[in-house]
């Protein structure tokens, strides 16, 4: 190979990133490769923009046909964002017989099969490793590292954000609209953050990690999802008494053929190894019948990690290109998607009820729950400010979720429960 060419579809934060890395890491790359990287053309929607990094204006169009159907280019790297319009950018390109790179978890998560299916008919490579986890190789670790084992559980904190704004509220005490505000005067949220904070980021991360480490399509209306805006200081007051910490965890678990992938608020014994995971960092703990327990931590967003995966993923093109193997590395599916029931999914469960301070309210809520076989791990009754009214913590044994939610439905219609302040996954256990 003489070279290799490269068309950059968005120069944001992550493409400013990958421009650096190409210019300054010449040496690493062809040692790696054997032959120089140059990016050819670069797509923005503002020529003129100012921007973290300088290129040469001849390299810039904001015409994506002179990116996507240039003969000489071999790879396209999408960051632009974006899932529809983008899509179409990457299924001319791969139809084109170009290799693509892309950091782009929304477009994975909804269009992943799709894409995957055109680049192997065209022989082309289609790598996602930025997509989840940032700087983090989870998904090369899955799909390579981890290929010969049966994955049975992963477990993750995949977005730095809501990590971010938990840790604020649990060290400083402070309200979630407070830190929410910080976050994004600092930059770690969006002016409108839904898709962190709701957990639909983290959500389509998890779709992603479970097709590939279940070798299973599951799509992002298989993952259920809570976020973490309801989210008191009260509750992690509580949760640090019993000797756990708040985290969004994403869990994907196959048990048999059936597995479950939800993303919601979880309370975290401070025993387990996510439980130190702070700030912005991200980690995704995963279990395999062979090696047992594993961890991969690192930076989940940002210029250069997420730019880092990127370009690594350039680099595993221009091997297989060398090798003359594009196309060949992705494996369809093997099995069939089979989702658990609400009744196969068990669980340790948080809950705060808010009742009348009276004669057998206590016993009518613990009969309810052992109507349903549950029962406590820890409890905790205190009298409320307010006259006449108690508060209620409890923490569950493990119960299925078809009888927890039933738990929940009856004891909305008890008389003397007046609300149920909260309710949150469990995981893990804390010594007494």
């Amino acid at each position: 190979m003489n070279g290799i060419s490269i068309g950059l579809l968005g120069l944001g934060t992550v493409g400013s990133g990958v421009v650096k890395i190409i210019k300054n890491h010449q040496d690493k790359l062809m040692h790696q490769v054997g032959c120089p990287v140059s990016i050819k053309k670069i797509l923005v929607k503002d020529i003129h923009k100012q921007r973290a990094v300088e290129v040469d204006s001849s390299l810039v169009t904001t015409d994506p046909d002179e990116v996507i159907n240039d003969a000489d280019i071999d790879v396209i790297i999408e960051v632009m964002g974006g899932v529809e319009e983008t899509k179409e950018y990457l299924l001319t390109a791969l139809k084109n017989r170009k290799h693509v790179v892309t950091a782009n978890k929304d477009l994975m998560a909804v269009y992943g099969s799709e894409l995957l299916a055109v680049a192997s008919q065209n022989g082309c490579d289609l790598f996602y490793e930025a997509s989840v986890a940032g700087g983090i190789p989870i998904l090369r670790g899955l799909a390579d590292g981890l290929s010969s084992d049966r994955i049975t559980k992963m477990m993750g904190i995949v977005n730095g954000t809501t990590n971010f704004i938990l840790t604020k509220m649990s060290q400083q005490g402070l309200a979630y609209e407070d830190v929410l505000k910080e976050a994004q005067e600092l930059g770690y949220a969006e002016s409108d953050p839904t898709a962190d904070v709701e957990g639909l980021d983290a959500a389509r991360k998890m779709a992603i990690l479970s097709t590939l480490g279940f070798s299973m399509n599951i799509d992002l209306d298989d993952v259920k999802v809570k976020g973490i805006s309801s989210i008191t200081e009260e509750d992690l007051a509580y949760g640090k008494q019993f000797g756990y910490c708040m985290k969004l965890i994403g869990i994907a678990e196959r048990d048999g053929e059936k597995v479950e992938v939800s993303v919601q608020p979880t309370l975290l014994a401070k025993s387990h190894p996510l439980a130190s995971v702070q700030d912005e960092y991200n980690a995704v703990y995963v279990y395999g019948e062979a090696v047992g327990e594993t961890m991969f931590y690192g930076p989940g967003a940002g210029s250069m990690p997420t730019a880092t995966a990127v370009v690594s993923d350039v680099v595993g093109v221009m091997k297989n290109m060398r090798l003359g193997v594009n196309g060949k590395s992705a494996v369809t599916p093997q099995y069939e998607k089979k989702l658990k029931s609400a009744d196969e999914i068990f669980s340790k469960y948080f809950m705060r009820i808010h009742v009348k301070d009276q004669v057998g309210v206590f016993a009518n809520i613990t009969s309810i729950f052992s109507d349903h076989h549950v029962s406590f791990e820890k409890i905790l009754q205190l009298p409320l400010e307010e006259a006449g009214m108690a508060e209620i913590v409890v923490v569950t044994h493990k119960a299925a979720l078809s009888d927890y939610e039933n738990i929940l439905v009856q004891l909305r219609d008890l008389e003397p429960v007046h609300t149920i302040k909260s309710s949150y996954r469990v995981e893990g256990s804390v010594k007494s």
